[in-house]
Parts: C-alpha cells; structure tokens; sequence
C-alpha cells in the first residue's frame, strides 16, 4: 500500500491542524479496493463492494493490458465472483454478473453443511464455513431460540465444537428427521443462508460526488492510476540520477586533475569553489562537491570505479528516458510488477460458486417492450412503457410525462426497446452504451435517476443526443449536427468498443454544441432545419468519412442569431415534421427540399411568425407513425402523424397543442403507431 511512496507518486495534502502533510491517496501496488473490499454508509449513500482473490483480480488486470477491448465476459473469465475471507458457498452467478456489469446486484451466500451419520444410525449436520460477516455466536444463539420456540423442528441438540483447526458447529438431529428438510429450513430461517447487496459506489479522481461503478471500470481507472504511479516515480528516479551523474562529471573532472585541484583548494580562502568553477567549467553543485570532500577523500577517488557508476547511470537515464516516451513500455512494467505481487501473495479461492439449476440471466427476467425514455436539463432521466401515452386527437392538451423542478424541464425524449443498446452522445463529444432495462423505470408523475448513476459523465457534461444502437458495421454511418451547423459523417464501426468510462465520439469547436445524431445507410439524404425556419438538403456523401476526433465540415451557412433544431434523414420517412415553440406544426413532403450541395444558406421551410413562434423540433416521418410532442412543463402529447396537416415549405401550419400559459414546446419524438383495439378501448374509456 505504501510502496514508492517517497518517490512523489502520490499528492500530499496539510493534515487537519496544517502541522504536517498527508497522502491524498496512497500508492496501492495492487487492486485494493477489490481485493479488500469497502463497506460504509454516509450521507443518503452508502457502499458496499465486496472482497475479491488477489490472483484472480491481477489477471483480470493483466487481461485488460493485454486486450484494451475486453468484454464483461472475458473478464469473468478470470474474476469467478466475490471471494470471502469466512468462505461459505455463492449460489448462482447471475448475481455476479449484474453487479459487474451496473455495479448494483445482490448475490445469495450459503454456509458450508455436511451430514454425519453417528451412533444408532442418527444423522447431525456439521456446520465447517459460514457466511460473510455471520457472527456464529449469534447464529447459534437463534437457532436455538427458534428450537425452544418450535419453529424449528427436527434438532435435539446443538453444540460449538470449534478449535484451532477450524469451526465445526454441530447439530445433532432427532431419529425420525429428515436431514435435508431441516437443511433447507435453517437456510431459509436463519444467518446460514444470507444476502450480499453489493453497490459498488466510490469516489473517481477524488471528485466530490461518488460514482457506481460497473467492474471494468474500477479496473481501468485502477491501471490509469498505476500508469500514473510509475510515470511520476520514473521522473522521480530520472531526476536523482542525473542529479548524480552530473555531480560524478565533476568528480571525474577533479580526479583527472588531483594534483591541481587539490593545490587551487589549499591555496584558496574563501574563493575555493569559484576557482574550481572557472578553471575547469564547474556548475555550482559540482565545484560545492568537491569543496565539501576530505582532502585525503578527494586524493584517493578511485577513477574506475566512478566511470563504472557513471556508465551504470547513464544506462537507467537513458532506460528512464525511454520508458517516459513509450506507453506500451509502462504498461509491461505495470503487468510485470503484478504478476510479481500475484506469484509472491497470491492464492486459490476461499470461497466456492456453486451453479444453480435453471438460473435465469438477468435479461430474460425483463420484458421486452417499447419505451420512451426521457432526460430532463437537470441531467434526470427514466424509462416508461409507450403504452402510457394513449393517441389523442390533434390540438388536445396532452397528459404529464414526468413531475420536474420548478427550474428543470425536460429536454431529451427517445423511444427504443428495454433489450436495445443506447447510445449516450455527450456534450464534451464523448459517448456512452448501456441496455435499455439499465435505465430504472418509473412513474408518469416521477422525476427519474440522475444521469450520473447510469453513465459515468465528468462534472458540467450533459447528454446531448441518445440513439438506439442498432449494431456497429462498416457500411454503416452515423453523421453528427451541431448547433452551429457543423456536420461530420463517421463508419458506426468506429464505436464498436466503447468503455464503461466512454470513448470521444467528435471533438467540438468552442461554443458548439451537439444537436442530433443520425444513423445512416451511406448513401441517404441529411435534411438540417434551423430555428428561424430555414433548412437544407444535401446527400452524406458531400462529406467524406472521418475519425472520432476530427470537428468536422460545414453543413448549412447560418444567419445571424440562427441556429440548428433539428436535422433527420429523408429515408426515415415520407415528410418533414415542424413544431414551433407555441404548439403549430405541419408536416411538409421531403420531396419539397431540392438536394444541393452542403454548407449553403438553404431555402425556406417554414414561415414563423409571432402567432406561430420559433421553431422547436424537425424530424423526417412517416404517416403510419405516432408523435410524441413534449413541453418544457413535462406535459406530453401523443397524436398521429398523419392527423397533421400536410403543407406546403411557406406556410404557418395547424395548431398541434394548446399549451399552457407560458410554456412551450421544446422536443418531439416518433414511436411505432398504437394499436386499434387499443385506441377504440381508450376512446371508449373516455
């Protein structure tokens, strides 16, 4: 734990009086915070990560350094699952997985119980491992008080008979008991059989605000911080051997010149070292050196055996030097320097996982429906099944889709299936995956979770754009907008390993923002539309593929004080669907936006007007689709897209919404049209 600590690996701090200083973390050779695991509670949270084998999780390390895009299961090929100092048996791994993968899950600890058979053919259960943080006193003492009371039958006696070769609970059963009956009565009645909750919450780069963390990201912010470590500690070492080379130049110097050197010394007073410095060149600390050396010291400097140690430093300068610049180095001296520590402390697993029978993955106990997921400004989001937004005619009111801070409003809304992989696209230009379900589901009038529990965003970054993932190909595209009307087209294969710390996506111009992203086939049409009610056709290939760190080129020339809503592919749909701020809209066939080139001002889309407000949101749909319509109150709106009017670019359109007094629209999201049965049964309802 403390290893190099001497070397400034590690940041020091004052102490709570400022009378001496303090490590803000210490060095930690190994995964510590797996190993040995963390339990507390504070404030509103608490956590509880349980411990792990020291093996197993320096291989799951090892595995990472080895292949950067190792997957959950590649690393459960190396981590079983928690491993408890008490032993006892977990049963099942679907548990194990979940908590690695969300960092929440809850694992069922079993104790160790065998079946002796003793005199007269009666049988007693030997209790040898217990679970985690089991006290056995307590344990004994309830079973017996549930003996006493008769809600637990079969025993006639129960005894302690541990020593220094290890526990042994004994509990003699009657003649006529079946010992498994009883077995599964005191796991179900007693401590033998308990629950592990594990939350793995901790705080990330000594921020304030703790973080759940998933198991590969525990590991990849672990070998960041070794990295680190041994990057600050070779500075350190580079530092203090050319400090010393530097001061055995000079010796080597003063030995090539005894004679002189010792005769500029004596017959100097207090101009000594200056002497030394002018004659042969010195630096400060080298002339102060000598100066500071016994004459019978400086007469009898063994010249071979300076050069052997200048030559032996001039080889760890030069391997320091190449360590520094090499990153690939570092990592082998990280995995070397674990594997050391596996083969010197490590040892097999204490504690067994037992396979249950039918276990159930924890995405086969999740049904697969289509719902909308909503994220407020304030960074709230949640789930809710598309079934609880009922159609409604055109101009009707519409019905809460979530309750908000009075300063909050919902910003985001996306459609997709609970088994569906999400893409987070983030302000910074960073993004994120998760599975629909691991979004928490919650009520119509419910605020939601924070967006920090679910992705593991940097403090000041927001959510910019949400995607359902639909798989990760060469062939196909996803093409960024920006605020400022920038686009960039990239290969979805690009982002085909995303860590559970993210990936950079795009990088962004100063004052930019990311507005949508598209997922494209390679050859479609990108129709960008603005607020002040202009827009522009053009086909992606205008601008070529790039990487995930380039900005990106030009996708429509903006007017002074305009700015891009929305931009959409004329393949997702028939028409263009415009909602202003005051609750108009239309629909306007795609056909209408001739295609030229990007980077123009574009034509007219819509004619705004102090009646109709700015405009709000644009995406291309199709007549079969259903539309969600949202305000900045939270207030929802489900209509048909083929129930708004379709017309012309120039024209003001229809009133889709009646709002309420000061507010206004501020997103729309299609989702797959809503059964017949099910419409004639609301209206019927109604």
């Amino acid at each position: 734990m403390l290893r190099d600590i001497g070397k400034d690996t590690v940041d020091w701090v004052p102490n709570f009086d400022e009378y001496r200083k303090e490590p803000v973390v210490l060095p930690s050779r190994f995964p510590n915070l797996l190993v040995n695991g963390s339990s507390g509670i504070a404030v509103g949270m608490a956590t509880n990560i349980p411990p792990h084998n020291l093996t197993e999780v320096i291989n799951a390390c090892i595995c990472v350094l080895d292949n950067p895009e190792a997957t959950l299961s590649d690393l459960m090929q190396h981590i079983s699952g928690p491993d408890f100092p008490t032993k006892g048996i977990i049963m099942g791994r679907s548990g194990i997985r979940q908590a690695y993968a969300t960092g929440r899950g809850r694992v069922v600890v079993r104790a160790r119980a065998e079946f002796e058979e003793f005199s007269q053919n009666r049988t007693r259960i030997i209790v040898s491992e217990l679970p985690y943080q089991v006290n056995k006193r307590q344990l004994i003492k309830n079973i017996a008080e549930q003996v006493k009371d008769k809600r637990l039958e079969g025993i006639s006696d129960l005894r302690d008979e541990t020593d220094r070769n290890g526990m042994r609970v004994v509990i003699e059963l009657k003649r006529d008991a079946n010992p498994q009956v009883v077995l599964n009565r005191l796991f179900a009645q007693t401590a033998m059989q308990s629950t592990f909750s594990i939350n793995m919450l901790a705080l990330v780069n000594n921020q304030s605000q703790p973080k759940i963390l998933s198991l590969r990201h525990i590991l990849d912010e672990y070998l960041t911080f070794q990295e680190e470590i041994i990057v600050r500690r070779t500075k350190f070492d580079l530092k203090k051997a050319e400090e010393r080379a530097h001061l055995l130049e000079g010796l080597l110097i003063a030995q090539d010149n005894i004679d002189e050197v010792i005769h500029i010394i004596r017959s100097s007073y207090d101009d000594a070292k200056q002497n030394l410095m002018n004659r042969f060149g010195l630096s400060d600390v080298q002339a102060q050196a000598i100066c500071d050396m016994r004459l019978i010291s400086l007469q009898g400097l063994n010249r071979e055996k300076l050069e052997n140690e200048y030559t032996e430093l001039e080889e760890r300068i030069s391997y320091f030097k190449t360590l520094l610049a090499d990153p690939e180095l570092i990592k082998g001296v990280l995995k070397d320097e674990l594997t050391a520590i596996r083969d010197k402390y490590g040892d097999k697993r204490k504690t067994e996982i037992q396979d249950v029978a039918d276990e159930i993955d924890i995405e086969d106990l999740i049904e697969e429906e289509q719902c909308v997921f909503t994220l407020t400004h304030g960074g709230y989001i949640k789930r809710l099944p598309v079934s609880e937004y009922r159609a409604q005619g055109r101009g009707g009111k519409g019905i809460r889709a979530m309750s908000t801070k009075d300063e909050d409003y919902v910003e985001t809304v996306f459609t997709a299936s609970t088994h569906d992989y999400i893409l987070f696209f983030t302000s910074s230009g960073k993004v994120f995956i998760k599975k629909g379900y691991n979004i928490p589901e919650a009520g119509r009038n419910a605020r939601g979770s924070n967006i920090i529990n679910i992705i593991q965003i940097e403090q000041g970054e927001k959510v910019s754009a949400m995607i359902r993932g639909n798989g990760f190909v060469e062939d196909q595209f996803l093409v960024f907008v920006t605020k400022n009307g920038t686009v960039k087209r990239m290969s979805s294969a690009a982002l085909k390993n995303i860590r559970s710390n993210g990936i950079r996506a795009l990088n962004l111009d100063e004052g930019d923002e990311l507005i949508t992203v598209i997922p494209t086939t390679g050859d479609e049409n990108i129709l960008i539309a603005t607020r002040d009610g202009m827009a522009v056709c053009f086909n992606e290939n205008d601008a070529r593929p790039m990487g995930r760190i380039a900005v990106g080129v030009r996708g429509i020339r903006l007017r002074s004080g305009d700015y891009v809503i929305g931009a959409d592919s004329t393949g997702a749909g028939s028409a263009l669907l415009t909602i202003t701020e005051k609750g108009y809209g239309k629909r306007t066939a795609v056909e209408e936006y001739t295609v030229h080139g990007r980077g123009g001002v574009g034509m007219k889309n819509y004619n705004v007007t102090d009646k109709t407000g700015k405009i709000a949101a644009a995406m291309v749909v199709n007549s079969e689709d259903d539309i969600l319509v949202i305000t900045d109150d939270a207030t929802m709106i489900r209509l048909a897209a083929d129930h708004i009017s379709l017309l012309s670019r120039a024209t003001q359109g229809v009133r889709i919404m009646r709002l309420s007094e000061g507010s206004r629209v501020i997103a729309i999201e299609k989702t797959e049209k809503e059964a017949m049965e099910e419409k004639q049964e609301n209206q019927t309802e109604e």
